[in-house]
C-alpha cells in the first residue's frame, strides 16, 4: 500500500477475507432433556430420520461430558470449558454470589460464536437460550449475557428455560417482540423457529453467498 498526495499517486488493495475458500459451516443443535437412547441412530425405537441422516454422514460420539442439566451443558458446549469455570454450575434462574454459580459467563470465556465471528463467519442463534441470569432478562437489560453479547449477530427465540408454544415471550436480538400470528391464526413456536432459521440462511446466501456461517439451534 502506498499513500501519496493524491488518489492517482496512491495504491491500495482490498484486505483479504479472514476465512478461506470453502470454509466449513458450523451448525450446533441442542436437544434438551434428550439422551442417546431417544435417537434412532443409537438404536431407539423412536423414528428420528433427519437426525439419523446426519449421523450417517458424520461421526457419532459416545463420550460427551454432560452435566445432566440443560444450561450448564449448553455453557460447556459453547465455551469448551467446565460449566463451573464459566459461572453456570446451575440454572441461571437461581444465580448466587458464589464462584461457579453466578449464572454470568465471563468475557474471558470466549464462545464458539465469538471465535468464528472474529474469523468472518455470520453467526446466529434460534430457539431457547437459558444462559441469562433471571435478574438480567428485562427489556432494559443489562444485555451482557444475552446472545448478541456472546458472539451471535442475530437471535430469535426465548431467554428463559421454557415457553408457551402458542404464546411465547419472544426476543429478537436485544428486544422483546410479539409472535407474528395468534394461536387462532395457526401460530406455533416450533414452526416459527424453523421459518426464522430458513429465512436467515436464505438472506445470507442471497447477499453473501460464499460467507460461512455458525448457527446454533437450541
Amino acid at each position: 500500500m502506498t499513500i501519496g498526495l493524491t488518489a492517482a499517486e496512491s495504491t491500495s488493495e482490498r484486505a483479504s477475507r479472514p476465512y478461506g475458500a470453502g470454509a466449513p459451516n458450523v451448525v450446533v443443535v441442542v436437544l434438551d432433556d434428550t439422551g442417546f437412547a431417544q435417537l434412532g441412530c443409537y438404536g431407539s425405537d423412536i423414528a428420528t430420520p433427519a437426525i439419523d441422516g446426519l449421523a450417517a454422514e458424520g461421526v457419532r460420539l459416545t463420550n460427551f461430558h454432560t452435566t445432566a442439566v440443560c444450561s450448564p451443558t449448553r455453557a460447556c458446549l459453547l465455551t469448551g470449558r467446565n460449566h463451573h469455570r464459566v459461572g453456570v454450575g446451575m440454572l441461571p434462574d437461581l444465580p448466587m454470589n458464589f464462584p461457579g454459580y453466578t449464572g454470568r459467563m465471563p468475557n474471558e470465556a470466549g464462545t464458539l460464536a465469538q471465535i468464528l465471528l472474529a474469523q468472518g463467519y455470520a453467526t446466529f442463534a434460534v430457539g431457547k437460550w437459558h444462559l441469562t441470569p433471571r435478574d438480567q432478562r428485562s427489556p432494559s437489560g443489562p444485555f451482557e449475557n444475552w446472545p448478541l453479547a456472546k458472539g451471535f449477530e442475530h437471535f430469535y427465540g426465548f431467554l428463559g428455560g421454557d415457553a408457551n408454544h402458542w404464546a411465547p415471550e419472544l426476543v429478537r436480538d436485544n428486544r422483546y417482540v410479539d409472535p407474528p400470528r395468534t394461536p387462532g391464526e395457526g401460530y406455533h413456536l416450533t414452526e416459527d423457529l424453523a421459518d426464522e432459521a430458513i429465512a436467515r440462511l436464505r438472506e445470507l446466501r442471497r447477499n453473501q453467498p460464499d460467507r460461512p456461517f455458525d448457527s446454533a439451534w437450541v
